[in-house]
Formats: C-alpha cells, sequence, structure tokens
C-alpha cells in the first residue's frame, strides 16, 4: 500500500477521484444485490465517498476500509457525526450508529475485527491497486468478509496511455480473481464520455459477484 502517494493526495486536495454526489452506479445497481434494509455494507478503499451517506440514509449499515485517516475525519465531519477512536491491532476504528470504519493497511484489518458483512461494494478499490497487489487483496477481501457478493465497478482503457491508479482492469482479470468463487454478471460497460483525464478512451463495466 502506497500510503505516501495517497496521504499526498488528501494533503494537496487533489481528490478529484471524489464525486459531489453518490455514484450512479449505487444509486442504480445497489438493488442487484437483494438486501434486507438493516443489513452491512462493506466499502473498501472508501475515502470519504458520498455513497457512505448514501447508504447510510437507505437504511443499511456500513463498514469501510481507508488507509489516509484524514479522509475518515472528514467523512464523520461531513456526516456530522461524532464517531469514538479505538486502536484495534495496528488499525484505528472509528466508529458511530451504523458505521465502523477502520483507519489503516486493509491487510491489518481482520475477519474478526471486521465482523459479518452482507455486502461489499467495490468502486474504487480493485482498480487503485497495482497488479502486483491484486491477486493479495481479492483473496484477502474474500477470506474477511465470508465471500460476501459484490457489486464491482472497473475501468478498462489502453495502460500505455496513462499510467493509473484507476487501473485498467480486463473481463478476464475480474474473472481471474473472482470466477472460482463467484457466479460474474455483467449488468453494464458503457465508454467514459471524454476517457481519462482527456487522454485516453475508456469503458467502465458494473459487475454482480454472487456465490457459487
Amino acid at each position: 500500500m502506497n500510503t505516501s502517494y495517497w496521504l499526498q493526495k488528501w494533503e494537496q486536495n487533489n481528490i478529484a477521484f471524489h464525486r459531489s454526489e453518490a455514484n450512479p452506479v449505487l444509486v442504480n445497481y445497489f438493488e442487484d444485490l437483494s438486501l434486507a434494509k438493516g443489513s452491512r455494507v462493506f466499502v473498501p478503499l472508501s475515502g470519504k465517498t458520498l455513497d457512505i451517506g448514501w447508504l447510510l440514509a437507505q437504511g443499511y449499515r456500513v463498514a469501510g476500509a481507508e488507509l489516509i485517516e484524514i479522509a475518515i475525519q472528514q467523512l464523520f465531519v461531513e456526516l456530522d457525526v461524532i464517531p469514538q477512536i479505538l486502536e484495534v491491532g495496528e488499525v484505528k476504528h472509528y466508529s458511530a450508529e451504523n458505521i465502523d470504519m477502520f483507519v489503516g493497511d486493509i491487510f491489518q484489518v481482520s475477519s474478526e475485527m471486521l465482523g459479518s458483512v452482507d455486502a461489499i461494494y467495490d468502486r474504487a478499490a480493485l482498480v487503485a491497486l497495482p497488479g502486483e497487489v491484486r491477486n493479495r487483496y481479492t483473496a484477502h477481501l474474500r477470506q474477511m468478509t465470508d465471500q460476501a457478493p459484490q457489486l464491482l465497478v472497473t475501468y478498462e482503457y489502453d495502460q500505455t496511455l496513462m499510467s493509473g491508479p484507476p487501473f485498467s482492469i480486463s473481463s478476464a482479470e475480474v474473472q481471474h480473481h473472482y470466477g472460482d468463487r463467484y457466479e460474474i454478471s455483467q449488468l453494464e460497460s458503457t465508454e467514459l464520455p471524454g476517457g481519462f483525464r482527456g487522454k485516453c478512451a475508456a469503458r467502465e463495466t458494473v459487475w454482480l459477484l454472487q456465490r457459487h
């Protein structure tokens, strides 16, 4: 996990990757997970995404993991909630009613720390990690969540034209990481208007991963 890279992004407020509203992917496709109200959703590498507030407003409980503490401090300020903060092993646990956020290296967050979750919403975690880390991440995610179903967002583009993150992830790679454990359905695949940073064409793909 490249802590210095992401810390510099947050300290410089260079967070254009954050949307000013809930992600349309979440709004349009979350119901495909078929979760009852009160279900607990895990958001890996969450930042301070407004998707968390949207999930809470819809009546779900949220857990998340984020490397940079500034992001989680800002999240609770924007939610207008004062968290309880505890150190648990190598991470900090920010908690309040219906929300638990773990600050630190996600590989230090165990299934015991996290507790039971009903689904995963991975909108920015897999695509944020370089290739040499993604195998470790997907194995850890499956283990720590007891292979919970996922709503997954990926991007695909010519990686020679732009360095990530977000990194380009093909459908074959999604199958590589999850095909032996999940039934994988492609819900949507669309061209990103203007591509990535005006440098290259890119597609955004939304996946539903259900346990076999």
